[in-house]
C-alpha cells in the first residue's frame, strides 16, 4: 500500500472516528426462538448517515463464535440474512448482517441501484460510493466487538472484496470468507468480459470516456492487493472455477500477498457446495465439531 492509499484511507477511518456510532436496538418478536433474539440495529457512519442491521444472539452465556456479514455489492431491492431458524446454527453463532448505505431499510437518502452500485461517484475517489461502504463495514466489525457475548478469538467475517478490505484496514477480524469480484485487478480484468459487476466499469468508460482516467485512479485506491499484506487473520479465499477470470491462477499474486494462512476454494459451480465447503470451514476454525448438526435441514448427508 502506497502513501497516497493508506493517506486516504487513514483519512476515512479518522472521519469515521469522529462519528459516534450511536446504537439503537429493537428485538423483532416475530423473528426470534427459544434460542436465539433477533434485534435490529441502527448505527451511525461516515457522513453521518444511518445504517441498519440484524443482530442474532443465542440464548445463554457465551461467549460465542460470530459471523459477521458485512455490505456488499447489492442493490435496495435485495435483503441482507436475516439470522437464520436452524436451531442448532442459531444457538452457536452470534451472526450480524449490515446493509451498508444505500441498501435494505439503509436507503435514506441514498438508494443503491444495479447495475450503478460499482461506479456512483467513481470519478472523485473522495465521494465514491464505497469509500462510504467501506466506512459501514468498519463501523460495523467495531459495533460487534462491543458485543460482550462474543468470543473476540472466533469472529469471522463472510462477503466479497470488502469483507476483506475491512479485515486490513480494523483490528478484530479471526477469520475471512472472501469471494472477490469487484476490486482486484478492476480495470484490466473489466476490459476482458463483458459479464456484471465488472461490465459497469465498461458501461461506465463507454458513456463517460472523459473520466475513464479519473475512474482508473479511483479503483487503484481499492485494489485488494494493497490491503492483503495487512490481514492478519486466516483467510478462505473462493475462487472462480478454473478458467474463469478469477480462478485460483489468476488469485495467486492476492494469495502471496496475504499475510495470513491462506485456504484457496475454487468453485465448484455449485451454491451447495461452495456453500457447504465454506460452512465445513467456518466451523473447524470455530472449534464446532459436529457441522452436520449447524447445516440447513436440506444440506446434511
Amino acid at each position: 500500500m502506497d502513501d497516497a492509499v493508506r493517506k486516504y484511507w487513514q483519512d476515512t477511518l479518522d472521519e469515521l472516528a469522529s462519528y459516534p456510532a450511536r446504537p439503537e436496538f429493537d428485538v423483532l418478536p416475530l423473528r426470534s426462538t427459544p434460542f436465539a433474539t433477533l434485534y435490529s440495529v441502527r448505527l451511525t457512519s461516515l457522513g453521518p448517515y444511518r445504517l441498519f442491521g440484524y443482530l442474532s444472539i443465542p440464548t445463554g452465556t457465551g461467549p460465542f463464535p460470530a459471523i459477521y456479514y458485512p455490505p456488499k455489492y447489492q442493490s435496495v431491492l435485495e435483503i441482507i440474512p436475516q439470522g437464520t431458524a436452524n436451531l442448532q446454527r442459531s444457538s452457536r453463532y452470534i451472526t450480524f448482517s449490515l446493509a451498508g448505505r444505500g441498501q435494505r431499510n439503509a436507503d435514506t437518502p441514498f438508494a443503491a441501484m444495479f447495475p450503478g452500485l460499482l461506479t456512483e461517484g467513481i470519478d472523485n475517489a473522495a465521494s465514491y460510493a464505497f469509500r462510504g461502504i467501506v466506512a459501514d463495514s468498519v463501523r460495523g466489525l467495531e459495533f460487534l466487538l462491543t458485543r460482550r457475548e462474543l468470543d473476540a478469538a472466533r469472529v469471522v467475517l463472510v462477503g466479497n472484496d470488502v469483507a476483506l478490505i475491512a479485515a486490513a484496514l480494523t483490528a478484530g477480524a479471526t477469520h475471512v470468507v472472501t469471494t472477490p469480484a469487484l476490486f482486484y485487478k478492476t480495470a484490466e480484468l473489466a476490459a476482458k468480459t463483458p459479464a456484471y459487476p465488472l461490465e459497469e466499469i465498461n458501461d461506465y468508460v463507454r458513456t463517460y470516456p472523459a473520466r475513464a482516467e479519473a475512474a482508473r485512479r479511483t479503483l487503484g485506491y481499492y485494489d485488494l492487493r494493497g490491503f492483503a499484506p495487512r490481514v492478519t487473520a486466516t483467510t478462505l479465499l473462493m475462487a472462480g472455477a478454473p478458467g474463469t477470470l478469477l480462478d485460483a491462477r489468476a488469485l495467486e499474486p492476492l494469495v502471496a500477498a496475504l499475510k495470513g494462512p491462506v485456504t484457496v476454494h475454487e468453485s465448484e459451480q455449485s451454491t451447495y457446495k461452495d456453500g457447504l465447503y465454506a460452512e465445513r470451514w467456518m466451523a473447524a476454525r470455530c472449534g464446532i465439531t459436529d457441522v452436520q448438526s449447524i447445516l440447513p435441514e436440506h444440506w446434511r448427508d
